[in-house]
């Protein structure tokens, strides 16, 4: 069999690196194309040693030319691109049959339409393609003939209790009535709601059960991450947010669950280890070894749930409203999340006040029809700026609160 060529959007971060440890355990089914990374050019100078790509990529244009210049000596083979247009270019090439889509933000969707157009396997690891233009992504993929495979454990979860004949984006799945979304609750579900506004980035990036990067952790500690994995659902799974119910579960062993018009539920469980769906979405439909250890049923001995607290997590109920209003508004309410986290992380904002930015913004920031990408970009465009002068103007963190 002949290995499938592989390109790696992110592969510095949590999911590249994880995706680079299956390939490793599976050398006769995979080989890698492309590595790409935005500015950490120690990170994917070690990659390239390592596993030798054809093609390296650096968002960032001074980046791309420092790793070029170190590159000469070890692996003068390795054609270094830059920008934008390098992360496209990778996403595109014909020897490429996979595209594991992991750039965090919104920074990832072009590279991730362009694997679309070009017919890839896409392993969506990036929600935001979906939360920013749900509508064109998912036509991009029908028309480019591309199979579109979610990373994200959720879905993942959720593609695997599924019909065994169903596909993401091929429409709503036989006999299914609800999606049940779980989610571990972060850092603070039991802190106290009056201690909330005094959180630390430190303490917000400090997840109790999943390794991630920075801007995801504070996501789950909002639980704007579930928020926006509501939406990808919707997409993905051809439903409405009516039916994707949010369930608090600690543990993080259940990592969804499919409720079915007879009374079933199926649930897919493991231990959080993302090398579980990556391997999962690399080989589908066949399995093969993650490197994960087995789950220890009876050592885990208890799995709890809960539902959500809207008042506790206002940015859940905030993404759930974006959903029902449409358009444009998916794209203004994660334009303006990942200018709030950015600020909360250099230490600008308040924990707390990251959900009044948010909603602030898609108030002001009108919601049109989301048809074209111009149109989206340009929300997306909007609200950036609209968040960032709020942030700037606020006289004290407790302003936006």
């Amino acid at each position: 069999m002949k290995p499938l060529g592989m390109t790696i959007l992110g592969a510095t971060g949590s999911i590249g690196v994880s995706t680079l440890d299956v390939i490793e355990r599976n050398p006769d089914r995979y080989r890698v194309i492309a590595l790409t990374a935005n500015r950490d050019v120690d990170g994917l100078l070690r990659q390239c040693i390592d596993h030798q790509p054809h093609y390296a990529v650096m968002a960032d244009t001074d980046s791309a030319e420092q790793l070029q210049h170190r590159l000469r000596e070890s692996a003068p083979d390795i054609e270094v691109l830059a920008g934008e247009e390098g992360l496209r270019h990778v996403a595109s090439l014909d020897e490429v049959d996979c595209v594991m889509a992991a750039i965090v933000g919104a920074a990832g969707l072009m590279p991730a339409l362009e694997a679309a157009r070009s017919g890839k396997r896409i392993l969506l690891a990036n929600k935001e393609a979906l939360v920013m233009s749900g509508a064109l992504f998912m036509q991009q993929v029908q028309e480019g003939g591309a199979v579109l495979l979610p990373v994200d454990s959720e879905h993942n979860a959720i593609f695997q209790c599924m019909p065994a004949s169903f596909v993401p984006g091929s429409g709503h799945p036989d006999g299914v009535s609800n999606i049940l979304l779980t989610a571990s609750g972060g850092p603070f579900r039991t802190t106290p709601v009056e201690k909330l506004a005094g959180i630390t980035p430190e303490q917000a990036c400090a997840h109790p059960n999943w390794d991630m990067g920075r801007k995801i952790s504070v996501d789950s500690a909002t639980m704007m991450n579930k928020g926006l994995e509501v939406i990808e659902a919707c997409w993905l799974f051809s439903t409405d947010a009516t039916h994707v119910q949010v369930v608090i579960h600690p543990q993080s062993v259940i990592h969804s669950m499919v409720q079915y018009l007879d009374g079933s539920v199926l649930a897919q469980l493991g231990n959080p280890d993302m090398r579980t769906p990556i391997a999962h979405c690399m080989a589908w439909p066949e399995r093969i070894d993650a490197g994960v250890q087995a789950l220890d049923i009876v050592g885990i001995g208890r799995l709890d749930f809960e539902a959500p607290d809207l008042e506790r997590f206002p940015c859940l109920r905030l993404a759930q409203e974006a959903w029902q209003s449409g358009g444009t508004a998916s794209a203004v309410l994660n334009a303006a999340n990942e200018i709030a986290v950015d600020a909360f992380l250099n230490h600008q904002l308040a924990f707390t006040a990251i959900p009044g930015v948010i909603e602030t913004t898609l108030a002001h920031v009108g919601v049109h029809d989301a048809s074209t990408l111009e149109v989206i970009l340009d929300a997306d465009h909007q609200a950036r700026e609209y968040a960032g002068e709020l942030i700037s103007g606020a006289s004290s963190f407790g302003e936006l609160a």
